[in-house]
């Protein structure tokens, strides 16, 4: 009896986390069009993504930056999750001159499943 009163909480999160990782997954979907997860792939219009947490911004190999996230880079602007956020809000606004032609995501439950998502290459 004192198993199934720790194992029934817990059996009821898991919907929860696996929810969490279909909707970082989803998040992503549209991403997807000019950029990659896999560290092997170039070539695609947008920078790899695979380790963008904690890279330096304007900093993945074999990319032709925009001048402003090139200037970020030379400051030393570092992405974390709520850089990552906050530029997921409204991209051109953050970086003006940004080349990336993509609005923001106005949902905020949606942002912060795609940056748990890319925050954790476990989860995909």
């Amino acid at each position: 009896m004192r198993l199934f009163a720790v194992l029934l909480p817990l059996s009821l999160l898991l919907p929860a986390f696996a929810n969490a990782e279909e909707n970082g997954v989803r998040a992503f979907t549209p991403c997807r069009a000019c950029h990659s997860l896999d560290p092997a792939e170039r070539g695609l219009p947008g920078p790899n993504l695979s380790g963008v947490i904690g890279r330096a911004i304007g900093s993945a190999a074999d990319f032709d930056y925009s001048p402003v996230l090139r200037k970020a880079r030379d400051e030393g602007l570092r992405w974390d999750a709520q850089r990552l956020e906050t530029f997921l809000v409204d991209p051109a606004g953050m970086f003006p001159g940004l080349w990336m032609s993509v609005r923001g995501i106005d949902d905020a439950a949606e942002r912060q499943a795609l940056v748990r998502f890319l925050s954790d290459p476990a989860s995909r």
